[in-house]
């Protein structure tokens, strides 16, 4: 009796036309774009107010370093992510180390060479606002990393690593209107 409920619905619910979610139905600033083809030193964009730099491994090993212990819920291990902080990054680019009233609806959206999108607030990344690290980390266990590199956004605080991005290529900063 289930079964035969359950089919006709199905039905119905198909030829009215239902779908998921068209990508166009977001604000093109967020949607995900075709990554650049990677080689395997790509880039790392960072991008605010007109202004954008590019980080290699090589410019990336020049900076201060911080190695930080998190559970990755995918690997079921304790593992050591050594990078650079995101917030020293952003700070290279003119984002606010204070932000204050309109400077608070800044937000983050990084973005994986495969396409995947995770969004941060600009609190959530910066020191003064959060007690956990955010990453872009160049190695792990003291080596480069593997499958997932060469740059991987790690997010301490996280439970899980859902906002952890796997070969990062880009981060724009934008303004919620």
């Amino acid at each position: 009796m289930r079964l035969s409920l359950f089919i006709p619905a199905l039905l119905i619910l198909t030829s009215a036309g239902y779908a998921a979610p068209r990508q166009d139905a977001m604000p093109a600033e967020i949607t995900a774009k075709p990554a650049k083809p990677l080689g395997p030193v790509a880039p790392l964009r960072i991008s605010y107010n007109g202004r954008a730099e590019e980080w290699t491994l090589a410019t990336l090993a020049k900076l201060p370093h911080k190695t930080i212990q998190v559970y990755n819920e995918h690997a079921k291990a304790t593992q050591n992510y050594s990078g650079v902080p995101l917030a020293d990054l952003l700070t290279r680019i003119g984002i606010p180390t204070a932000p204050r009233g309109k400077e608070m609806r800044l937000y983050l959206v990084a973005q994986g060479v495969d396409g995947y999108l995770v969004t941060f607030s600009l609190a959530e990344v910066l020191p003064n606002f959060r007690s956990g690290d955010i990453l872009v980390a160049d190695a792990l266990e003291g080596k480069p990393i593997p499958e997932t590199g060469p740059l991987q956004l790690v997010v301490s605080e996280d439970k899980r690593p859902a906002r952890w991005v796997h070969s990062i290529v880009e981060i724009r900063v934008l303004t919620a209107e």
